[in-house]
């Protein structure tokens, strides 16, 4: 039970996938003007990171591996992931119409977020069993979402402070993700 906890606890802070492994940076830096489209678009991507994270496995050790064929995981694994997302496209569209909305292009784009991708790629390579990539990966979508909603809501706040013109917009954001990179690295001790 410890172990799954380290595995949690280094997804979240410690090996967090935006701002230490440099993951997901477009969804990062494009949908955080506000907090309430961070959030949206972290729970989504929880929900479709973690969904595929465990049908990936289990397509893996089910499919590829029987048949030898793993040099196929990557193919396999952006279909897998493609198909969730659009899963979660049609629920929201029916069940949220305004939150789908919102979420507007960004939603497939959550295809193409390589957090998505490279958390499946990584809960194989270190060997996780199930249960282990199904901890890894909640812990990797909760530091993404924990990520996001902490950008958008410094993004907001500097939004309505007064800032120098050549400091406004890409610029403040950027060393606000800097400073927020570094204050997350301090959490290297604990593992």
């Amino acid at each position: 039970m410890s172990e799954l906890a380290l595995v949690l606890l280094g997804a979240l802070l410690v090996n967090n996938f935006v701002l230490a492994q440099f993951l997901g940076l477009c969804p990062f830096m494009g949908i955080t003007r506000s907090y309430d489209a961070a959030l949206a678009t972290g729970l989504a991507t929880t929900f479709v990171l973690t969904l595929s994270a465990v049908t990936s496995y289990l397509f893996h050790h089910a499919v590829l591996v029987p048949l030898g064929v793993e040099y196929l995981r990557i193919i396999l694994f952006i279909v897998v992931i493609a198909g969730i997302v659009q899963l979660v496209q049609y629920y929201l569209r029916a069940a949220s119409p305004i939150l789908h909305q919102l979420l507007g292009i960004y939603l497939p784009l959550i295809t193409s977020n390589c957090a998505v991708l490279g958390v499946a790629l990584l809960a194989l390579d270190n060997t996780f069993s199930l249960a282990e990539t199904f901890v890894f990966s909640l812990g990797a979508a909760a530091g993404f979402t924990l990520v996001m909603v902490l950008f958008g809501a410094i993004r907001e706040t500097i939004d309505h402070e007064h800032v120098p013109d050549a400091f406004r917009g890409a610029p403040l954001a950027l060393v606000t993700a800097g400073l927020m990179s570094l204050a997350f690295m301090g959490f290297g001790g604990l593992a």
